[in-house]
């Protein structure tokens, strides 16, 4: 199978038109993870020497210093430098899914030329964690997967229009249950639709190391001079919140940044991370690899649809394969706040959400 790849790069020029090169941004980006140059020497594959002569290359471009060194300390980032590998994080937060999801429909249009016989497996749902260890599993099989990265609302309207074989969403637990299920009624087909269970995980605040902002619960946003980052209004997320905001009476004009939307969690945490942002609402993962403090507010499911007459075709019976085996159940385990819950069972609307009166007629 012919793989596309598209990968986001960025630089910036100084005033005689010469970029930075790309190499001493990423040097400076595991120099921030590693805490020295040496160990993001060992990451990047650079000399010692040659880092250097990157690292002095870049300050005499931008007139400024981008290494703090310490003896016995290590090497720290001078502010500048924390600006540029911030960059960095958030242009690829926001970009990749854009351009995986444009390297997927390449991929297809290329396929359907080159392997007329083999269909490909359309995969509509938002930037998960989970579902991305599924696609990649599937991409290691060999499988033609065509995926686009959509909000909940967005994919479950797509599979009931044909435009997707699997459609990913979330529904919380307890209290906003019920609404959240109104939500997405609209689409399901009773007789058609069936419900597989991949994960449950946790939904809440991402805040800087310590909250020093002191952030406890939605009203709290509504503080002056608070900087909020809100994910897309198609998002099941964002519908999450403003669950939480009408429970306390919140006007979303109350916030600060609440029309500041990220496509996925990842981009959200990046922009908190970076300091653009004060505080932003997503799932756990990102937030700890982004060294953010997180603090729960929700559980939630997270479900894909299908319809029962797809079940039996190879593609959707290589996914429940992958959904049940081990190996996967164990690497969402691994995900901050994700749970396999049930990974891999099969259930009509009806038995996924038997406390609620309304789903008995799916």
């Amino acid at each position: 199978m012919h793989k596309v790849s598209i990968k986001p790069q960025w630089t910036i020029s100084d005033a005689g038109g010469q970029n930075l090169t790309p190499r001493l941004l990423e040097l400076l980006a595991e120099v921030q993870s590693h805490g020295s140059l040496s160990g993001s020497c060992k990451k990047t594959g650079a000399s010692y020497r040659h880092a250097w002569s990157l690292i002095r290359q870049g300050e005499a471009q931008l007139g400024m210093a981008l290494l703090n060194m310490e003896r016995g300390k290590g090497s720290t980032l001078t502010p500048l430098a924390e600006k540029l590998v911030w960059a960095g994080h958030r242009i690829n937060a926001r970009l990749t899914p854009m351009l995986e999801s444009l390297a997927s429909e390449l991929e297809s249009e290329i396929g359907r030329v080159l392997l007329s016989s083999k269909e490909a497996l359309r995969v509509h749902a938002s930037h998960g964690f989970a579902v991305e260890k599924m696609i990649e599993n599937l991409t290691v099989s060999g499988m033609r997967v065509e995926r686009k990265y959509v909000g909940s609302t967005e994919a479950v309207a797509s599979l009931h229009e044909g435009a997707c074989e699997i459609a990913g969403f979330h529904i919380p637990q307890g209290e906003f249950e019920e609404a959240a299920f109104k939500h997405y009624a609209r689409w399901l087909v009773p007789k058609q639709n069936r419900i597989i269970h991949v994960a449950t995980r946790r939904q809440g605040f991402m805040v800087a190391k310590g909250n020093p902002h002191k952030i406890y619960e939605v009203s709290d946003l509504t503080r002056k001079g608070l900087r909020f980052v809100n994910r897309q209004p198609s998002s099941g997320t964002r519908f999450l919140l403003e669950c939480f905001l009408k429970k306390a009476h919140v006007s979303p004009a109350q916030i600060s940044g609440y029309e500041q939307a990220e496509f996925t969690h990842a981009a959200v945490a990046a922009y908190v991370a970076s300091g653009m942002a004060d505080v932003g609402f997503g799932v756990e993962t990102p937030a700890r690899r982004f060294k953010l403090e997180f603090l729960p507010l929700a559980t939630e499911r997270y479900f894909l649809l299908c319809n029962q007459g797809d079940l039996e075709k190879p593609h959707l019976k290589a996914v429940l394969k992958i959904l049940n085996s081990d190996e996967f159940q164990f690497a969402v385990n691994q995900l901050p706040g994700y749970t396999a819950a049930h990974c891999g069972q099969v259930a009509t609307i009806a038995d996924a959400f038997p406390d609620l009166a309304i789903s008995k007629k799916y």
